[in-house]
């Protein structure tokens, strides 16, 4: 079975979430069914259809989860040497051409969101900088083809707090 390394805080939001949908959510959409099911004729019974989807996608996620909290290897980036990129790394490097600079963290794959630089460990850019040190350069193929970077800076920051801030920011305008 293939590990899948996410921080102590992911790992702690897949369990709270399982327990959430095991004890919360499919208890009561279990009961809508029930009482959907006692109006009578199934057949055209849109409440009692709809509730079966609901528990069909809560069992869904549920095994989804389940098997992501199995693979799960739990990783405090706060324990690793924060002298090269390792997972959790803040890293920000320059593009050597154009000399622009971006900053992404190295995170699990649930963890992941591309759109607010937390990228997972498996792309092709995190697996790049990985090792590397500050002054390091690096070659990757990404999509729009080959780029070469710099390591400018390597930094350690909790995932959830950037996650914080970047939704701060989009919400409410805060830098």
């Amino acid at each position: 079975m293939n590990k899948e390394p996410m921080t102590p805080r992911g790992y702690d939001e897949l369990l709270r979430e399982f327990k959430y949908l095991k004890d919360v959510e499919k208890p009561r959409v279990n009961q809508e069914k029930q009482r959907a099911a006692e109006l009578g004729d199934r057949s055209e019974n849109a409440e009692y259809h709809a509730a079966k989807e609901k528990l069909r996608h809560i069992d869904k996620r549920l095994f989804y989860l389940n098997s992501m909290i199995e693979k799960a290897q739990i990783i405090d980036p706060s324990l690793l040497d924060h002298s090269r990129a390792h997972f959790g790394a803040t890293i920000t490097i320059m593009d050597v051409n154009s000399e622009e600079e971006f900053s992404y963290t190295i995170c699990g794959t649930l963890e992941s969101e591309p759109e607010n630089a937390l990228i997972s460990v498996h792309s092709p850019l995190a697996r790049a900088m990985l090792g590397k040190e500050e002054g390091s350069d690096f070659s990757v193929r990404l999509p729009s083809g080959k780029k070469e970077y710099e390591v400018v800076a390597i930094s350690y920051t909790d995932i959830f707090s950037l996650k914080k801030n970047i939704r701060a920011e989009k919400d409410f305008g805060f830098k």
